[in-house]
């Protein structure tokens, strides 16, 4: 059994969202059938046609972003999302103090505290190379695959999917 934490926006940068919506939503051309079939769609990356979004989801877009998991016996497990929020220790913990922290119940963190428990979260515990190292009978799985990375000192998951 463990526990997930997520990065969640401050109040200023929500109510920044939300006014955004709300511009968007009075400038979309709600009755034009294309907008409509298309869910009222745009492309929010220029760059790739593929990345369209309706205004609900451009609100939404990163405001839950999962940091990580706390587990009894295991080094904390960071999510990294393939780089895409931070891509090392500092721009993590630099991420992390630009909002708030809730865990998966809801419940808010200090920042400080939840930063503080995270990188000293059992320090000497299992990861995935020695936990499968030193119980090769136990239910085999190919580790290698579902190797445990290592950045500035954190274990960061392979896997962005976490239970």
């Amino acid at each position: 059994m463990g526990t997930n934490y997520y990065r969640v926006p401050k109040v200023d940068e929500v109510n920044s969202r939300f006014q955004k919506l709300h511009i968007r939503l009075q400038e979309m051309d709600r009755w034009n059938p294309g907008e409509i079939q298309r869910g009222y769609c745009s492309i929010t990356n220029p760059e790739s046609q593929w990345e369209n979004l309706n205004p609900w989801e451009e609100l939404t877009e990163g405001m839950s972003v999962h940091l990580g998991k706390r587990s009894g016996g295991w080094k904390f497990s960071w999510n990294f999302h393939k780089n895409k929020y931070y891509s090392n220790k500092e721009e993590l913990l630099k991420f992390i103090r630009s909002g708030r922290v809730v865990d998966e119940y809801g419940v808010e963190q200090p920042v400080e505290e939840f930063i503080e428990m995270a990188l000293n979260w059992c320090v000497d515990g299992w990861d995935t190379k020695t936990y499968y190292e030193r119980n090769p009978t136990t239910h085999y799985v190919d580790y290698t695959k579902y190797h445990d990375i290592y950045v500035d000192g954190l274990r960061v998951l392979s896997s962005t999917e976490f239970s």
